[in-house]
């Protein structure tokens, strides 16, 4: 996989973790733990990102 494609594809997720984020803040009563481990799961692929980035 080439790195333009890795950083396509973990942008991807992290959109993707964003829509989830956004669906449970806005529940009636969001589960703090879930948002917590998706919000830790968004940083974790922004890091890699940025880590991809910088090796170029």
């Amino acid at each position: 996989m080439s790195m333009q494609s890795r950083l396509e594809s973990l942008g991807r997720r992290h959109s993707a973790l964003d829509a989830k984020i956004h669906d449970e803040g806005h529940r009636p009563l969001p589960d703090q733990r879930v948002l917590m481990r998706l919000k830790l799961q968004k940083l974790r692929l922004k890091e890699e990102m940025d880590r991809l980035r910088t090796v170029n």
